[in-house]
């Protein structure tokens, strides 16, 4: 497993009965987690500290309970900040097991013999963007939600980059990839993290078991003929590492040849010395 163990802002604290205890930066948030099948005890004096708790409804969703919580804040992965807020669906703008494959890419992209042209896809709130863009790269960041790519370009202002060779596109990324595919343009490192579900900005409907493969047939159009890295992530449990090799060697090896490594990316957990499985990452490298 690729366990995201370098944060300092960040920490899975506990898990129990379904639910994820978290610090982001100052505060304590506690989250469902439908991996958390276990109902061990909770020692954890933060487990009485909360500042937010997201209530699933039985009815499907939820909703926020706050307790002296900000509307906004900000926490720091290494020399990027990102900036939080709950919103629907649990969720806080920023996945933190994602760290594992900024620091992978990001050596490959410093390790280069020239600057590397990476794209985005599905790109939510930057982290990815950011963490490629501080390494030296220019980067095309493409998302369907307007909202998230104005949080991501705040992200980027957070983290020193106002000026660094980003590209912003609120577009739907298969139309966007047809249209890369027409215009020639080629990228030397891809980063895709597709939703299981979503919908684009004209209400296009992305169905991830659908749509993944022939998708994946159209971005390996995309890579040069140097390209030095292709990530995949994935939080449908259908796709599992062994899937989404076999879906790598049968698109991105087939075209460029190289290795295809996958495996389960996921957080330390500081009360249990666990590791809290966090969805699955493909990655190609020449």
């Amino acid at each position: 497993m690729w366990i995201a163990n370098s944060w300092k802002d960040y920490e899975v604290i506990d898990t129990s009965c379904g639910e994820k205890l978290e610090r982001w930066g100052n505060y304590i948030l506690l989250r469902p987690d439908p991996q958390v099948i276990w109902n061990t005890p909770k020692k954890a004096k933060e487990w009485k500290q909360l500042n937010g708790h997201y209530h699933r409804s039985a009815k499907g969703g939820g909703e926020w309970e706050f307790f002296h919580l900000p509307n906004e804040w900000s926490i720091h992965y290494r020399d990027l900040t990102f900036h939080l807020k709950p919103f629907s669906f649990k969720h806080t703008g920023l996945f933190p097991e994602q760290a594992v494959n900024w620091d992978w890419f990001s050596e490959i992209i410093r390790n280069a013999d020239r600057p590397l042209k990476v794209l985005n896809l599905f790109a939510y709130t930057g982290g990815a963007t950011l963490a490629a863009a501080k390494a030296g790269a220019s980067v095309t960041h493409v998302d369907a939600s307007k909202g998230m790519v104005t949080w991501a370009k705040e992200n980027a202002v957070a983290s020193g980059l106002a000026d660094a060779p980003i590209r912003w596109l609120v577009d739907d990324c298969v139309k966007f990839v047809e249209r890369e595919i027409r215009r020639g343009n080629t990228y030397d490192g891809i980063i895709m993290d597709p939703p299981s579900y979503g919908r684009g900005p004209k209400g296009e409907i992305w169905k991830i078991e659908e749509s993944i493969y022939p998708f994946l047939e159209l971005i390996a159009q995309l890579l040069s003929k140097d390209a030095r890295f292709f990530l995949i992530n994935s939080y449908t449990t259908g796709l599992q590492p062994a899937v989404l090799t076999y879906m790598l060697n049968t698109t991105v090896v087939q075209k460029l040849g190289g290795q295809v490594e996958a495996s389960e990316i996921g957080l330390p957990v500081s009360a249990s010395h666990l590791i809290l499985p966090c969805g699955a990452s493909g990655r190609w490298t020449p």
